[in-house]
């Protein structure tokens, strides 16, 4: 990965942690080229999914509880993936490709 790569793409590399659904930007533009952006992508996917399982669990679990403290804890959990999206945007802008902790490693964007 060369700093020309990493200056052209950071914008697509933080893109998709500010609006997870656009995590595929990168990947229909120049980034598509780009291991920088790809990374940040491949991220940015995990995260995205990280949000919908933990929606769809939370619901289930609502259905069946009917316990708010439940529905409290959904709430935090999207908290905290909330901030890991601030933080890896930030990594990003400044040019660091550190994976996510715990699901970091799982690579879908090849």
């Amino acid at each position: 990965m060369s700093d020309s790569d990493v200056e052209k793409n950071k914008a697509m590399a933080i893109i998709g942690y500010i609006v997870p659904i656009l995590f595929f930007i990168p990947l229909v533009t120049d980034g598509k080229n780009s291991p920088f952006a790809k990374f940040h992508a491949n991220q940015q996917l995990l995260l995205f999914i990280c949000y919908i399982a933990i929606g769809i669990a939370i619901n289930i679990l609502f259905g069946i509880i009917r316990l708010y403290l439940i529905f409290s804890l959904g709430h935090l959990c999207s908290l905290g993936l909330f901030v890991l999206a601030i933080v890896w945007a930030i990594s990003a802008s400044r040019g660091e490709m550190k994976p996510l902790p715990v699901i970091g490693g799982i690579e879908i964007i090849k």
